[in-house]
């Protein structure tokens, strides 16, 4: 064999083990379990990037994403969350509990993050909110007392109302806990709750029927996915039957919706980067204690006030952490 022949194959010999290694390199896989892709899910995805980029993650360099979706339909979610674990992820984001529920239900194995968690012991996710102990943590922005505190809230848009409508996901396993708050809450101040159960976005405006026929004077709406998906649909049912209606989240104001009190979501999914950073280097989920955030927040939407001929007081303006004008 000739001098050059000889170095020529020397070199491609050294290349080859690095190239195989290039090709045999699994980068992690994150996976995302949909209820429904929309723009306000897609708002959260990026945040969660956000958080991955500060901490020195780029999607497609250093891990890569993996989708799929129960486009909507909660009966969907069991089989969904199958084919992402056949898609093998080391970690699966449920954006809420409904989504975990399916996932947890689909393994047992694949780490289970929870941006937004709801009663993680009492649905079985985790042993306690300090040890979780098995594939599920997450971070719980319902803290406890806040549907009462919503209720309280409903009074203060509608002095004195004593008949106030509830409008109820009863598909949703986080909604249960709320509503029993409220009823609970209803008893000692001594107001009717009129529950409207919804299980889909096109019951909303029949829902609004009823709690308008049924004589309730202001509505609070359960923090769920279907009903924060279908936000506009509610400020639009609201506005038409001329209800004030109290939400937990923030995106129901910004929809149109009159007024929010409750824990910001944008800084749960961006808090879910730490979470996530922690796990593809090798903590279990188990050993990640659930988090509380410990800011509530209040938001007005005065346009929407001056839409249903309502005054809100100067008062509960100045203790507002937004106004929309």
């Amino acid at each position: 064999m000739r001098r050059r022949e000889f170095v020529g194959l020397l070199g491609t010999l050294a290349i080859m083990p690095q190239a195989a290694l290039a090709q045999t390199t699994k980068k992690p896989r994150v996976g995302w379990l949909y209820y429904s892709r929309n723009e306000l899910v897609a708002r959260y995805l990026g945040l969660v990037l956000d958080g991955m980029r500060e901490l020195g993650h780029i999607e497609g360099r250093d891990f890569e994403m993996v989708y799929t979706s129960a486009d909507g339909q909660v009966e969907r979610l069991p089989k969904a969350a199958e084919e992402l674990v056949q898609l093998n992820p080391d970690i699966i984001i449920a954006p809420a509990t409904l989504q975990a529920v399916a996932a947890k239900k689909a393994t047992d194995t694949i780490p289970i993050f929870v941006p937004v968690l709801a009663d993680p012991v009492g649905l079985g996710f985790v042993a306690s909110e300090a040890r979780p102990g098995g594939n599920v943590t997450g971070i719980a922005p319902y803290v406890k007392g806040l549907p009462a505190k919503q209720l309280e809230l409903a009074r203060e848009v509608v002095p004195g109302a004593t008949r106030i409508g509830l409008v109820d996901d009863v598909n949703d396993p986080k909604a249960h806990p709320q509503r029993r708050e409220i009823e609970a809450a209803g008893k000692e101040l001594e107001i009717k709750i009129v529950p409207a159960e919804v299980r889909t976005a096109s019951d909303i405006g029949s829902a609004y029927d009823a709690l308008a026929v049924g004589g309730v004077q202001v509505v609070v709406v359960e923090q769920s996915n279907m009903l924060i998906v279908s936000r506009k649909q509610i400020a639009e049912a609201a506005a038409a039957k001329k209800l004030p209606t109290v939400y937990g989240y923030r995106e129901h104001v910004e929809a149109g919706g009159l007024i929010s009190y409750g824990v910001n979501l944008n800084s749960c999914f961006h808090r879910a980067a730490y979470y996530i950073d922690k796990i593809l280097k090798g903590t279990k989920p188990g050993d990640l204690p659930v988090e509380f955030p410990t800011s509530i927040e209040l938001v007005i939407n005065l346009k929407a006030a001056k839409s249903l001929a309502l005054q809100i007081s100067p008062t509960l303006i100045a203790r507002a952490d937004e106004v929309i004008e």
